[in-house]
């Protein structure tokens, strides 16, 4: 009896997916496969072209810088002449591109002011400006979708997105600034963005009235030195494991740094200040697990540290070690609370609550206290070793009558 058609073709797709891994190995079809040289996905909704008389007249007398670019040698170095040229620009040839800090490049308020869609490029020295204003096309200063890229010293202002790193590996964006549309916070595009992408460094870069800098499903990448103000998010991660986030600034936004659904990675050395209001926190957790957050100062927050459900992986814990959390509303917030929390050698100063629990504890004994600096421990030390002879015990007067 033949089979039924809808059966026929799934018979034979199963046959040509087992034909074609045939003779690879375990490691090359598992998750430690090396994907550096396969061909990229394409993941970009396609951006619309715009005519020259859509965009704003203020570019409409100026040099395509498109017509250098074009006429560049691959794998040469482009210095144009001073001066303000016409975007928008799509690079698909390796190239250095120095602009000296003394070219500008607009897009005239439509689209995306440049794409760089090589690897091995350089872009430094450059002024971006006037990106579109729509969400659809995630109109940005600048799309970067090469590998092993450096993008140094560029100023990207008047764009919806910032830069947008999607599915790049083994780049560096340094030293560069960052600021969205005048819009209100929520409808602004993110300062910085990673998506699937890996081995990044991002370092010593300003993001300044912004919305986010997010590193979504990109792993291993290093955030060093930046500085975040005035936004949402200063940096989110979120499904992204074994990210280092190393002695960055981040001041008046509502969030410091997120960890959502992430594993593994590490918050070191950083200042988090006046991540204030109803939804201020310095440094937060959902669902996470294996983190490590270690000499940082967080001070002037509506919550300094806030955990949810994390550590979440059986076994692991949150290492919270040698930080100061001072004069915030709270200095520790634990909501749905299961205990792995590693707390030690941190001072608590000045803050209105010390450690709060949003939700029930089912055994909150779990968690680990040792080492820590409370300005309000109501003991003595007469033995002078520099430790209370008897636990600092917290009361949550609001719970229950003492």
């Amino acid at each position: 009896m033949p089979l039924p058609p809808y059966l026929t073709r799934t018979a034979l797709a199963l046959g040509l997916l087992a034909s074609s891994t045939v003779g690879l190995s375990e490691a090359q079809l598992g998750s430690n496969a090396d994907l550096s040289t396969a061909p990229r996905v394409t993941i970009d909704r396609p951006k619309p072209t715009f005519m020259l008389r859509e965009r704003d007249p203020r570019i409409h007398g100026l040099q395509p810088f498109q017509d250098l670019v074009d006429a560049a040698v691959p794998g040469s170095v482009l210095k144009p002449a001073p001066g303000v040229y016409a975007g928008p620009v799509e690079i698909n040839k390796p190239l250095t591109i120095e602009g000296g800090g003394q070219v500008t490049i607009d897009a005239g308020d439509r689209g995306t002011v440049m794409a760089l869609n090589a690897s091995n490029s350089v872009i430094r020295g450059l002024h971006l400006t006037g990106s579109g204003s729509s969400h659809d096309t995630d109109d940005s200063c600048l799309d970067v979708r090469g590998h092993h890229n450096l993008i140094e010293d560029v100023v990207a202002d008047n764009c919806l997105f910032g830069i947008d790193l999607k599915q790049v590996d083994h780049s560096t964006v340094r030293r560069s600034k960052i600021r969205s549309k005048d819009l209100e916070l929520g409808v602004r595009g993110d300062g910085l963005r990673l998506w699937y992408s890996n081995d990044n460094v991002i370092e010593s870069n300003e993001i300044i009235d912004s919305r986010d800098m997010v590193a979504w499903y990109s792993n291993n990448n290093v955030f060093r030195h930046n500085l975040g103000r005035r936004s949402r998010y200063s940096l989110h991660f979120m499904f992204a494991k074994d990210n280092i986030v190393d002695g960055n600034q981040f001041y008046d936004n509502a969030v410091g740094v997120y960890f959502m659904y992430t594993e593994g990675g590490a918050a070191i050395n950083n200042v988090i200040s006046h991540a204030t209001g109803a939804t201020g926190m310095g440094i937060g957790f959902k669902e996470a697990s294996g983190t490590l957050i270690g000499n940082n100062e967080i001070i002037y927050c509506g919550i300094g540290i806030g955990s949810d459900l994390s550590p979440f992986q059986p076994d692991s814990t949150i290492e919270i070690r040698d930080n100061r959390l001072a004069y915030n509303g709270i200095a520790i917030l634990f909501n749905s609370e299961t205990g792995g929390n590693n707390v030690k050698n941190n001072v608590f100063e000045g803050n209105l609550t010390q450690v709060s629990y949003g939700g029930r504890s089912e055994n909150p004994t779990r968690n680990f206290w040792q080492g820590n600096y409370w300005d309000d421990y109501q003991g003595f030390d007469r033995d002078g070793d520099g430790i209370g002879d008897t636990p600092h015990a917290l009361y949550a007067y609001a719970d229950q009558i003492w």
